[in-house]
């Protein structure tokens, strides 16, 4: 489980495809600010809002295993370039944020993006078929972060 509150924006700098004969991918992501000195092999990390486990961890950056079935309901996770990260929740975390499951339902359409005073407007269309499950005051994540 995550908050929705990133912690670090990090940098997928590697895709390479694996050489088991199956179609996922490993993502190499430098992990920018964010301290993986308590963060163990096997641990989860949500990569833009994708609850992924790590399979390999260097000084500053971690590795990743991304099965196709990920990679066709996200954005953002087939390329280099910025992402955000949070550490899973332990038990004892404060919770700042919302429950987040790091498990993607679907990829809405982005329609407005429009600045109103200090913050932004953010109109999403949801795809139609999780349209019955959106709480009209409840929470939905979008990159990692939780909005309401």
């Amino acid at each position: 489980m995550f908050s929705g509150i990133i912690a670090a924006l990090g940098r997928i700098t590697a895709l390479t495809p694996r050489n088991d004969g199956t179609p996922t991918v490993r993502l190499t992501v430098e992990a920018g600010r964010l301290s993986l000195e308590d963060v163990a092999v096997g641990d989860s990390i949500a990569c833009g809002g994708v609850c992924l486990t790590v399979v390999d961890k260097k000084d500053n950056s971690f590795a990743v295993d991304v099965s196709p079935e990920t990679l066709s309901c996200t954005i953002g996770l087939d390329a280099p370039g910025p992402v955000n990260l949070e550490k899973a929740l332990r038990l004892a975390d404060r919770l700042g944020g919302h429950l987040v499951s790091g498990h993607v339902d679907g990829v809405g359409e982005v329609l407005r993006f429009d600045p109103v005073g200090d913050n932004r407007l953010l109109e999403i269309r949801a795809p139609q078929a999780l349209a019955k499950y959106i709480a009209r005051k409840g929470s939905i994540t979008v990159n990692g972060v939780s909005l309401t």
